[in-house]
């Protein structure tokens, strides 16, 4: 599953679909870093029929050594996912307030869990407004979803990995972060400045737009070559705490690498030992 229309949906698109005799699940996924929480996004108004997801308790584990977006327990996950009305081998559709970033993340832990049936809304919440389209205030009662949560149904890497692969020849592990951050001369989050040793800087600006848009997948396949991906050699992706770089591996599905791996804890779990080395500069 790597083509624009499996991974993505318009959304006029998407409107047509909810109206259907089979419409997907929708799950509002709005989330900000520095707050306020996205539920008081989603009790503004939101899409018809979507229910509320939080990123942070519910498609998350807690923070801590692992990071601040570590991995989700699988149990609690499957339990938030069924409550939200997700089913077994039936479509879902998730969305944001409109960078992609939160989207992208649950649209990977979607399909990390084993559901492969799981697209994001292009442009997110703006795009469905721009478009004329109905919102909602209106809590949905989902009947409860039956949906199996099986880990590992994407490829992940851990501190061991991520070093491996910064440091590997043959490979590339890039660093979505703000080109600053990435030199080290500044740090607006976590306790420490720098990048993993060997990681190359590929800011989430450069293949995504501000308003969470995807070029086209040529023009993504070469930016990324540019980054120094190669076809066939292994590629990784990390940030601050793994959600910027879910969504560079969703822009890796579209340019056709599904199995570019994510580093989910981070440059948060990465700092959290202080006896892991630390690069600066360019």
């Amino acid at each position: 599953m790597s083509g624009t229309e499996e991974l993505l949906v318009e959304a006029d698109r998407l409107a047509a679909w909810r109206d259907s005799a089979d419409p997907p699940a929708l799950l509002d996924v709005r989330w900000r870093l520095a707050g306020p929480p996205g539920r008081e996004d989603y009790a503004a108004g939101h899409l018809p029929g979507a229910v509320f997801v939080d990123l942070d308790t519910e498609l998350c584990g807690p923070p801590g050594a692992a990071g601040r977006h570590p991995l989700p327990d699988p149990a609690a996950l499957e339990a938030a996912l069924r409550a939200a009305g997700v089913r077994a081998g039936h479509p879902v559709v998730v969305y944001d307030g409109g960078d992609g970033m939160a989207a992208a993340r649950a649209w990977w832990t979607l399909r990390w869990a084993g559901h492969r049936q799981v697209r994001l809304l292009h442009g997110g919440f703006p795009a469905w407004v721009a478009a004329g389209l109905p919102v909602s205030t209106d809590v949905p009662a989902p009947a409860p979803g039956d949906v199996t949560v099986r880990p590992g149904e994407l490829p992940v890497l851990d501190t061991a990995e991520a070093a491996a692969l910064a440091a590997a020849g043959d490979g590339v592990l890039l660093d979505v972060r703000a080109a600053p951050r990435y030199r080290g001369e500044t740090e607006p989050i976590d306790p420490v400045a720098g990048h993993v040793p060997g990681a190359v800087n590929l800011p989430a600006g450069e293949y995504v737009g501000p308003d969470g848009r995807f070029p086209a997948a040529e023009a993504l396949r070469e930016r990324f070559a540019a980054a120094g991906v190669a076809d066939g050699a292994p590629v990784g992706a990390y940030c601050g705490s793994g959600v910027t770089a879910a969504q560079a591996v969703l822009a890796l599905h579209l340019a056709g690498r599904p199995d570019a791996a994510l580093y989910v804890g981070s440059w948060s779990n990465w700092v959290a030992d202080p006896s892991r080395p630390v690069a600066t500069g360019g």
